[in-house]
């Protein structure tokens, strides 16, 4: 039987413990909104994905993550587990309590619980894109669903390092800021051969690579700038390697959506996307280190409903 109410899901962990400790203010908030939910904390890796997949069986159709891009992750993935419903049955909001909230900050909804909530409660929604990732872990080819960008490169050497605090238990901003420190120095480039609906776009060695649904990566930085939610095709940017004592400014200038050295840039969209390297490099999928190149990357559109903002609100967040 199906129910009306939202699921919540919530990952005590996110944003060094955030969506634990701002859970009374978050529920209260749900509560003076007139919202009817049942909540569930997570408590180990992948759990959202089974309480998820619980969820729809229990005849749940609204399903909101307490978190961050990896819990996020997980519920699309439990989404596309599940054999109930068709994917775009299921509807999906977020109330952002991670570090890097980019799937959030792309929908409008990064800053502060009042806004996710209000959108909860109005519960406008719009059928999205998802991702499917093809990749390797030891060997075994494994499938992931993404919400909103995956990195090659320095991105992904940054966000292997930061995950290795994260399983030690080591969490805070200030883990990821020395994740970036250490790349900055260490990271070694690697050859890249990059495909853009069959096509080589990209064959050499190379700073970073991103390719997204949404316009952010990385914690905020603004790499896909003309990325859109539903028009069924991936952004990339390509950025060639440089010296190390320029990476770091332009890195900063890419954060802000403004890179000065656009010969150092390639830019393209495309709805399959295959990347390989010599020697294998790892990959990150919506800030999750997850597995080895090869991969490919394929769009599916319209495959989510996810809740967004009434234009109203989108204008008062300009």
């Amino acid at each position: 039987m199906e129910k009306s109410g939202w699921m919540v899901i919530v990952n005590p962990k996110a944003g060094d413990g955030r969506g634990l400790s701002d859970w009374p203010l978050i529920s209260n908030t749900m509560n003076r909104n007139g919202l009817e939910y049942v909540c569930h904390f997570t408590e180990h890796k992948y759990h959202t994905v089974e309480l998820t997949v619980k969820a729809i069986k229990e005849g749940y159709r609204k399903i909101v993550g307490v978190g961050g891009d990896g819990t996020l992750h997980e519920i699309v993935n439990g989404i596309f587990l599940q054999n109930e419903v068709p994917s775009q049955e299921i509807t999906v909001g977020v109330i952002p309590t991670g570090v890097g909230n980019d799937r959030a900050r792309g929908a409008g909804i990064a800053e502060g619980y009042n806004m996710a909530i209000k959108s909860l409660a109005d519960c406008n929604t719009q059928l999205q894109d998802s991702g499917v990732a093809e990749y390797y872990e030891s060997g075994v080819k494994h499938v992931r669903y993404m919400i909103n960008a995956a990195g090659v490169g320095f991105d992904a050497d940054v966000n292997e390092k930061y995950n290795w605090f994260k399983d030690e238990g080591k969490r805070g901003k200030w883990r990821f800021l020395q994740s970036f420190t250490r790349s900055i120095f260490l990271y070694r480039p690697k050859r890249f051969t990059i495909r853009a609906d069959g096509r080589v776009v990209y064959k050499s060695k190379l700073l970073l690579a991103t390719l997204g649904i949404g316009m952010y990566s990385g914690g905020g930085i603004i790499s896909m700038p003309d990325a859109k939610f539903d028009d069924s095709l991936y952004d990339i940017i390509i950025v060639r390697m440089m010296p190390r004592f320029k990476m770091l400014r332009f890195l900063s200038n890419l954060k802000n959506g403004k890179p000065k050295d656009d010969e150092k840039l390639i830019r393209i969209r495309a709805s399959v996307v295959e990347i390989s390297s010599n020697p294998p490099s790892g990959i990150e999928i919506d800030g999750e280190a997850l597995g080895m190149l090869p991969a490919k990357f394929s769009i599916l559109p319209m495959s989510i409903r996810f809740v967004i903002l009434k234009q109203d609100q989108h204008l008062s967040q300009q």
